[in-house]
């Protein structure tokens, strides 16, 4: 049975991700494999009500695979919140011909996707760009590896400086409500503690390590703390706490921020990204719906886009016991 979608819509939501721009080259390349028409979405939600639209073909993804954040830009949009911008997004897609959207995103973007969906049955498939990791249903989210990548380049730059001055440097890296970062980017660079949301180790254990690297010869240490670490308020309290009751270090602290968003993609997020494009269109093409494409066990996978929002992505439990015997 033919497919009655002629012209899908692509766009990107939320915070930026390396592999963004890979993945809109995958969709709109794999749009003009199977004669369908594209059409780029600009500034996600905000430029679907505005009826932001612009036709892309082959040629207009040309040198974007290597560019990091996204060509088509990303916007909040409190108007899609309501039913009635919802509403005037329905009908600038309908004015423009579109049939079905792939929308590249977090799981802010897939539940507004979700929704709209729900409210007037859009046909949508999702592609995880997040470098947090944090969605359920796929073991790698776009962006997430090129990140790992950037933090553990960080990192080895900042020990040359812990390791001249004999300093202990606090490192926050991004995750907020989990520690993927952290885990790996701190088992990747050796650092001598790594703090994360799902583990609440507690000051005391943190002071208990501090001293035993201290008295094992160690100079110089670097923790790495993801920002949703409950081990204490913030990590400007844990180095003023660590100040207090060992004095004996020179405590700094270095917040990585946004750069860990930004960069040329991985070779690995770029071939991911590659892939899930040509799996959202396809998923399309095949009348299916309402689904995230995702990875496991390097094989593509969909699942229910609901399950994707409301699951928790799992920590790996081997890596856990990985960077207590590596801080030993």
């Amino acid at each position: 049975m033919a497919s009655t979608i002629k012209k899908i819509g692509v766009f990107t939501s939320g915070g930026d991700s390396p592999g963004m721009n890979a993945a809109i080259r995958s969709v709109v390349r794999t749009c003009a494999y199977m004669k369908v028409d594209c059409v780029g979405i600009f500034r996600g939600y905000q430029g679907m009500i505005e009826g932001d639209f612009k036709p892309m073909d082959a040629r207009s993804v040309n040198n974007i695979i290597n560019k990091g954040g996204t060509i088509l830009k990303s916007a909040r949009c409190d108007d899609f919140r309501t039913p009635e911008g919802r509403k005037i997004a329905y009908e600038q897609l309908k004015a423009e011909g579109i049939d079905a959207l792939v929308v590249i995103g977090g799981d802010g973007s897939f539940t507004g996707a979700m929704i709209f969906n729900r409210e007037y049955g859009f046909p949508m498939i999702g592609i995880p760009g997040t470098i947090d990791n944090d969605i359920f249903g796929t073991s790698f989210t776009l962006g997430f590896d090129t990140a790992l990548n950037t933090v553990v380049d960080c990192i080895d730059k900042i020990r040359d400086t812990a390791s001249s001055h004999n300093r202990l440097f606090f490192v926050e890296v991004m995750g907020r409500d989990v520690g993927h970062i952290a885990l790996n980017a701190g088992v990747g660079a050796g650092a001598e503690e790594i703090l994360i949301p799902e583990e609440d180790r507690g000051l005391d254990r943190l002071l208990e390590s501090l001293k035993r690297s201290k008295q094992s010869g160690k100079s110089s240490s670097i923790v790495i703390v993801a920002e949703g670490d409950k081990t204490g308020k913030n990590v400007f309290e844990l180095k003023e706490y660590v100040e207090e009751h060992l004095p004996i270090y020179d405590v700094r602290v270095s917040v990585l921020g946004h750069m860990q968003r930004g960069g040329a993609p991985s070779c690995y997020d770029r071939v991911l990204a590659s892939r899930m494009g040509v799996k959202a269109v396809e998923a399309l093409l095949e009348g299916r719906t309402n689904l995230m494409v995702g990875v496991r066990d390097n094989k593509l996978i969909l699942t229910p886009i609901d399950k994707a929002i409301k699951g928790t992505s799992k920590m790996d439990k081997e890596l856990i016991r990985v960077s207590e015997i590596m801080t030993t």
